[in-house]
């Protein structure tokens, strides 16, 4: 791996660290507003959006330790360094999205046949603030989600949380206005299904990750065809991709040459190739001679 990359990939940890520290301190904030406001409301919907805002708060606080982690140092027995505490993270957080999901499935359950009487004004007003306060989470996390699996998964925390939100007030409105005390229920039953929805794509990415399976977005097909086009490459074998974190893939292949072609070239023009039209800069080739041996057992 190249200095320069490691530096770049270093710094974009550290921003993240920031982002989600700034992040935990406002959920943790208004977590606690939450929870005095469901009191005072006697509103079980704002009570559980508090609750669903403390597993944010745990998500990341994992996410921001795991961002901690990531930034040590490969050394001898950790030789990839600690990349993979993301990957760990998102997988945690991911668990945890599903467990909330189905808790509040069950809660919205059980309050469609015992509604409750609440004090929509406080009950508004709170959500309304956390509405904000989860924006700002959203916003704060939103470009390095696509980068970072862990933060991925602290977004989508957010974002349910923001759903939450949307649900009470929402509910908050129809039952000052109409009196329809069913709405909160249904609507968190909504929301639980998009929640767990989501995380179980975060959990899926996470387990394939942890499989060293290809990545989603490369085609080992495509990357053989690419090699070989490459001359004098005639025949590829034993190629993998897998992923250490994503945005940090990794390919490991043996390229087969003919005789009079000039390896040194081949594996240069290969590595470059790999770098330009698939972005995989860590890569292990190994360079082969035609094998012209009947038995193709020249290895």
């Amino acid at each position: 791996m190249s200095s320069n990359h490691q530096h770049d990939h270093k710094s974009k940890l550290e921003t993240s660290k920031i982002k989600v520290l700034i992040a935990l301190c406002l959920t943790a904030s208004y977590m606690i507003a939450e929870a005095i406001g469901g009191y005072y409301s006697n509103s079980l919907s704002l009570m559980a959006d508090a609750g669903h805002m403390l597993a944010d708060v745990a998500a990341l606080s994992i996410s921001l330790f795991a961002v901690i982690i990531t930034t040590r140092p490969a050394n001898q027995r950790a030789t990839y360094g600690y990349y993979r505490a993301e990957v760990l993270a998102a997988l945690f957080n991911g668990m945890l999205l599903l467990v909330v999901a189905i808790f509040i499935i069950k809660e919205a359950i059980n309050r469609l046949f015992n509604p409750q009487l609440v004090e929509t004004e406080i009950m508004i007003g709170v959500a309304i603030g956390g509405l904000l306060v989860n924006f700002i989470g959203l916003w704060l996390l939103h470009k390095d989600k696509s980068q970072n699996l862990n933060i991925h998964g602290a977004w989508l925390h957010v974002l349910s949380d923001t759903l939450g939100s949307i649900g009470v007030i929402i509910s908050g409105f129809l039952i000052a206005y109409f009196g329809w005390y069913k709405a909160d229920p249904i609507a968190s039953i909504i929301i639980a299904s998009l929640i767990f929805y989501s995380a179980s794509s975060l959990v899926w990415e996470t387990v394939g990750v942890l499989m060293e399976q290809t990545p989603a977005h490369l085609d080992s097909q495509a990357v053989k065809e690419a090699i070989l086009a490459i001359k004098p490459a005639i025949r590829v074998h034993d190629l993998h991709i897998w992923t250490i974190s994503p945005g940090r893939e990794n390919l490991s292949v043996h390229v087969e040459y003919e005789q009079n072609g000039d390896a040194h070239k081949l594996l240069n023009d290969i590595q470059e190739m790999l770098t330009k039209k698939f972005n995989i800069e860590h890569t292990t080739i190994q360079i082969e001679k035609e094998c012209l041996r009947p038995d193709k057992n020249c290895h």
